[in-house]
């Protein structure tokens, strides 16, 4: 609202916004109506705009790479039998030339959060709307891979949004659902080889969410 950057100290004077996260909660098809317009009204930007912002670090050339970089270290997941199995399907589909084919965008970029992080999403149960939060790393992306992020941050554990069903609100592309697709796959894969039993992921998430990621991660590869 104000800001005098070069003051001594600087200053900045910001609003507070009304609504509470939706990271916690099951979403109601009002809510994912409202998530899949914040990010419609986003995502539609005048390319100009969007081409003038500095591409995003989180992107799908650096979910690739570190996804296989994970998977090359062979991280501890534990013995659950349905755990290794889930690891050995990503382990193929890495191997594959499928994730190498997102990393080249058919489609306009977009300005995009880069973080899929459910607490980024506000509901204002006054005006029926939501806002999107925590704009650090945002930057010019793949919508494709900004819907991936959004449906498979591992924060949806925390009684997730219902990805099918925000999907079937947003405005799609033709061709441009497989891309989805196929992001969901890879940013699933990659929260799962941080689950493990010393994995930097695993202190922040509910007991059995590796092997929970594991089912997700079978079920999104088919």
């Amino acid at each position: 609202m104000e800001a005098a950057l070069e003051a001594h100290p600087p200053m900045i004077v910001m609003s507070r916004l009304p609504g509470r996260v939706l990271r916690g909660e099951h979403a109601t098809g009002e809510q994912l109506r409202a998530v899949a317009a914040a990010l419609n009204r986003l995502h539609r930007l005048p390319p100009q705009v969007v081409e003038e912002t500095e591409p995003a670090a989180w992107g799908p050339a650096a979910a690739v790479a570190k996804t296989r970089a994970l998977a090359g270290r062979r991280p501890d997941l534990g013995s659950d039998p349905l755990v290794h199995e889930a690891f050995r399907a990503g382990i193929a589909c890495l191997a594959s030339t499928a994730p190498d084919t997102l990393t080249t965008n058919p489609l306009p970029p977009v300005l995009g959060l880069a973080d899929g992080n459910h607490a980024n999403y506000l509901w204002d149960d006054h005006e029926g709307r939501v806002r999107l939060l925590d704009w650090e790393d945002s930057g010019r992306n793949d919508r494709a891979f900004e819907l991936g992020e959004v449906t498979e941050h591992i924060s949806r554990v925390d009684v997730a949004l219902d990805a099918e069903r925000l999907l079937a609100h947003l405005d799609l592309a033709p061709g441009e659902g497989e891309r989805v697709r196929d992001f969901r796959r890879l940013i699933a894969l990659g929260w799962f080889l941080q689950l493990g039993p010393d994995g930097p992921a695993t202190p922040h998430n509910p007991v059995g969410t590796l092997k929970r990621q594991a089912e997700r991660i079978l079920r999104l590869l088919g």
